[in-house]
């Protein structure tokens, strides 16, 4: 399983929000977020649509696949998520679970070769 990333994980907190939208094709979509999947995937109700010509209509209810969508307006409320200061926090030098220098400095050598004896063989010296 993969993590998500902080963009997907802001999406979710929209959930309930009005928030805008513009898919590929160039339609603009405005309404409240039911429900946002991680493949960005938007479920919206009481929705107004702005059509390329400018022609406007409402619709009640509209889900809307991910990869059609070109960006997103969200509240800006959302700047006060408590994940936004989850990632301020690591960027202040605190210590990620990763694996990095060791503790005299030098970088970890996971995997280099040993040395002795081994690997694919130089020509000649072999025997049949």
């Amino acid at each position: 399983m993969t993590a998500i990333g902080v963009p997907i994980k802001i999406l979710h907190e929209a959930e309930g929000h009005v928030v805008t939208l513009e898919t590929t094709i160039g339609e603009v979509y405005r309404g409240k977020l039911i429900e946002a999947e991680d493949n960005m995937n938007c479920q919206m109700y009481d929705v107004n649509v702005t059509f390329r010509d400018g022609r406007t209509h409402k619709l009640d209810n509209v889900f809307i696949r991910g990869s059609q969508i070109r960006f997103m307006i969200l509240p800006d409320m959302l700047k006060n998520a408590p994940m936004f200061k989850n990632i301020g926090r690591a960027q202040k030098g605190a210590v990620g679970m990763g694996m990095g220098d060791n503790r005299d400095g030098r970088s970890a050598m996971r995997g280099a070769p040993r040395g002795g004896p081994g690997g694919v063989p130089r020509p000649g010296s072999y025997r049949a």
